[in-house]
């Protein structure tokens, strides 16, 4: 495993192969076997690939429209030409795996401190699922990026994705085969980052 941390890169040049179903399930029974706090598993996986992807991309490409016009997120519009290029990745990437928190609460909801907390706990809980499905992918020989650019388009894919009765919809993924072979990027040395306490 340690081999496949090592391989693992953020590929955002896909090849238009198919990926065969049983390699998708794969990957997403990598992300099932993630640990999560109090095993509440807060997680819904949905597979998007073929026709369903234009429908997709549609409302992902609206949600840039509108963010450029009318902003949920103004402190981010500096990030917003790298959300339109994560668009034309997806574009590329054969299958788009959304994660839903599917104990999430509702973003204009005002937060109890415990509520915040399991808010916390469970974004934790997806980010191993997420973390195992790359991992997984790079085992299988596929490209795959954790893609946080759709909060961009928030709105419109939530309710393409009805998650009004599925929680709250948390991370995109890519996966296809990588058309490209980037060099790692660098890590901060361990000991510039690392605190050592021994009393």
């Amino acid at each position: 495993m340690s081999d496949m941390i090592e391989k693992r890169r953020s590929i955002r040049k896909y090849r238009p192969a198919t990926v065969p179903k049983h390699m998708i399930q794969q990957v997403i029974q990598a992300g099932i076997l993630a640990p999560s706090s109090k095993n509440r598993q807060p997680w819904k996986f949905t597979v998007v690939y073929g026709a369903a992807k234009t429908d997709m991309l549609a409302q992902m490409s609206l949600g840039l429209s509108r963010e450029a016009a009318d902003p949920m997120l103004p402190n981010s519009r500096k990030h917003l030409d790298g959300a339109i290029h994560t668009l034309h990745i997806m574009e590329q990437a054969p299958v788009i795996i959304f994660i839903t928190n599917s104990l999430g609460l509702d973003l204009s909801k005002p937060l109890s401190a415990e509520d915040r907390i399991y808010e916390i706990c469970n974004a934790q809980s997806i980010g191993a699922a997420i973390q195992n499905m790359t991992l997984a992918a790079t085992g299988l020989g596929l490209g795959s990026l954790w893609i946080c650019d759709i909060f961009f388009a928030y709105e419109e894919l939530s309710n393409w994705l009805c998650t009004d009765k599925n929680g709250q919809l948390y991370a995109a993924l890519a996966l296809g085969y990588a058309d490209e072979a980037p060099d790692a990027r660098s890590r901060n040395p361990m000991d510039e980052i690392t605190e050592w306490r021994e009393t």
